[in-house]
C-alpha cells in the first residue's frame, strides 16, 4: 500500500512539475494564512503558535526535510492528494503553491 501511495505521490508531483509550477509565482504570506486556517489543528505551522499535535509534524520539521526545489515540488503533490489522516482541504494548485512556499520559507 505504502509503494502505491508513494508512486501515486511520484506521478502527482511530475504532473505539477509538467504543468508548469514554479515557487517564484507563489506567495508564502498566503501560505501562512491558508496553513492557519487549514493545518495549526494538527501541526505546528508558526514560531508563534503554542499548540500542535505530537504526532504531526512541525512546518519547520518539514521545511528542513523538504530544503531542495525538487523536494518542494514533491511536496505540492503531496498536498494535491493527500493522505487519509489529513482533512479534505480541496485547495486549488495556487494555494497548494502559496503553502508549499510558506513552508519553504522556514527552512
Amino acid at each position: 500500500m505504502r509503494v502505491l501511495a508513494g508512486r501515486i505521490a511520484m506521478v502527482a508531483a511530475l504532473l505539477v512539475l509538467v504543468g508548469g509550477s514554479s515557487l517564484a509565482a507563489s506567495r508564502p504570506e498566503q501560505g501562512k494564512a491558508i496553513a492557519q486556517r487549514w493545518c495549526a489543528a494538527c501541526h505546528q505551522v508558526s514560531a508563534e503558535q503554542t499548540t500542535a499535535s505530537a504526532d504531526a509534524p512541525s512546518f519547520m520539521t518539514i521545511a528542513q526535510m523538504r530544503a531542495t526545489p525538487s523536494a518542494l515540488v514533491a511536496l505540492e503533490g503531496f498536498l494535491a492528494d493527500p493522505h487519509p489522516v489529513m482533512p479534505e482541504m480541496s485547495l486549488t494548485r495556487q494555494e497548494i503553491r502559496d503553502l508549499v512556499a510558506y513552508i519553504g520559507s522556514l527552512k
